[in-house]
C-alpha cells in the first residue's frame, strides 16, 4: 500500500476506530449481552488481522484440555467455508466429518490434528454452537478460536498473540493498517503469547512495548518443524531435494517463506496466494511450470493449504511443512488453563 493511499484511508480508520470503541462500551454497560455457558471457555484471538500463528496454539491448548480429562471443542467461525451461515461439525471428537471446503480449512486441519481428543464445529454464533456441543457431543470444555473481539461468549481464560515479525500491522486500525482494535485493547488479555519469537528483530524491544499495555503474563512462543510430509501421507520426513519453491494462502505468507529460509530450504520462488485461498488448477499449474522455469525440485506448502490440496496433480513433489509451537515457559500457560478449567466442575 502506498504512503498516499495509506493517508487517504486515515479518516476510514477513525470511524472504524469510533465504532469498536462504541460496541465495547455497550458490552461493558450490559447493553450488548455477553451470554455465559456452563463449561470453560479459553479463547485465543489477536489484535490484528492475518495470521499471527493461533491454529498450532489452538491445537495446543486443544490438547492440554483433553490431557486435563475434559472432552474440548473447538469453536470456530470457520473463515472461507462454502457457507458461512450454516453450522458444520467438522469433528465430532472421534470422527472428521467435513471436508474444508464444507467447514473451513483451518476447521479441517485442527479436526485432523486433534481427532479423538477434541470436536471441531464451525458456527458464527459460537454460543448456540457452545450449548448444541454441550447437548449433542458432551463436550465440557471449549477454545474459542479468534475470540478475542468475539464479546458475546464470555470466557474463563482470553489468551492474545502476537506476531513478533509483525506484532502491531502497521500501528493502523483497519483499513489504513491492520489492527482491529487499539493497543490498549491488550489489558482485557490474561496471556499474550508472542509467536515466531525466532523471527524477531529484537524480542526485548517488543516486550517492553507490550509491558505497559497489559498485566497479563507474557510469554514467547516459536514455530519449530516437525517434519515435512507428502500430500495425504502419514511419515513424515526431514529432507527433501533442493532448491525448492513455496507457496501459501495465509494470512503471513512471508513470516511463512521466511521460516523455511531459517531451515535452510533454498527456494528460489514464492507466491503469495490471498489467505483461505480456493486453489484452482489453472494457477497451481502456471505455478508449478514457474518453479520449475526457477530451477525447483520440490515444492512446499504449508497444513493449513495442505487440506485443500489432496485432489490436485502437481508436476513436482509436493510437500506439507508440520510445525508445532515450542514455549519459553509452557508451564505458566499450563497452570492459567488449570485455572480456567477449575471454574466449572464437569457434569458427572
Amino acid at each position: 500500500m502506498s504512503p498516499r493511499t495509506t493517508h487517504a484511508l486515515a479518516p476510514f480508520s477513525g470511524l472504524y476506530g469510533a465504532i469498536v470503541a462504541a460496541r465495547l462500551a455497550l458490552y461493558r454497560a450490559g447493553i450488548f449481552k455477553t451470554h455465559r455457558i456452563n463449561a470453560p471457555v479459553i479463547s485465543v484471538g489477536n489484535l490484528t488481522t492475518g495470521g499471527t500463528g493461533k491454529t498450532p496454539l489452538v491445537a495446543w491448548l486443544a490438547r492440554a484440555v483433553a490431557r486435563e480429562g475434559r472432552s474440548p471443542c473447538v469453536l470456530t467461525r470457520g473463515y472461507g467455508r462454502a457457507d458461512a451461515h450454516r453450522r458444520v461439525v467438522v469433528s465430532d471428537g472421534a470422527r472428521v466429518l467435513a471436508e474444508a471446503r464444507e467447514g473451513g480449512d483451518e476447521p479441517r486441519l485442527l479436526a485432523e490434528a486433534l481427532s479423538g481428543l477434541a470436536a471441531v464445529v464451525s458456527d458464527a454464533d459460537r454460543v448456540a454452537a457452545a450449548h448444541w456441543a454441550m447437548e449433542n457431543l458432551r463436550s465440557d470444555a471449549f477454545i474459542l478460536d479468534d475470540g478475542f473481539q468475539h464479546l458475546r461468549l464470555a470466557r474463563d481464560l482470553d489468551v492474545v498473540t502476537i506476531d513478533a515479525t509483525n506484532p502491531w500491522g502497521g500501528a493502523h486500525l483497519l483499513p489504513r493498517g491492520r489492527l482491529r482494535e487499539r493497543r490498549s485493547g491488550l489489558r482485557r488479555a490474561d496471556c499474550v503469547v508472542v509467536t515466531r519469537a525466532e523471527l524477531a528483530a529484537d524480542l526485548a524491544v517488543l516486550r517492553a512495548e507490550i509491558a505497559p499495555l497489559t498485566e497479563a503474563v507474557v510469554l514467547t512462543a516459536q514455530t519449530r518443524t516437525l517434519g515435512l510430509r507428502t500430500l495425504g501421507g502419514d511419515e513424515l520426513a526431514h529432507a527433501v531435494e533442493q532448491p525448492v519453491a513455496a507457496f501459501c494462502g495465509v494470512g503471513n505468507p512471508q513470516a511463512f517463506f521466511a521460516h523455511l529460509r531459517a531451515d535452510g530450504h533454498t527456494l528460489v520462488h514464492t507466491r503469495a496466494f490471498p489467505d483461505h485461498h480456493p486453489y484452482t488448477p489453472e494457477e497451481l499449474t502456471h505455478f508449478v511450470r514457474e518453479a520449475v522455469r526457477h530451477g525447483a525440485r520440490t515444492l512446499l506448502t504449508t497444513a493449513k493449504d495442505g487440506v485443500k490440496l489432496r485432489a490436485q496433480d502437481f508436476a513436482l513433489p509436493v510437500y506439507i511443512v508440520e510445525v508445532e509451537l515450542q514455549f519459553d515457559y509452557p508451564e505458566a500457560l499450563l497452570t492459567l488453563v488449570r485455572q480456567a478449567l477449575s471454574t466449572k466442575t464437569p457434569p458427572a
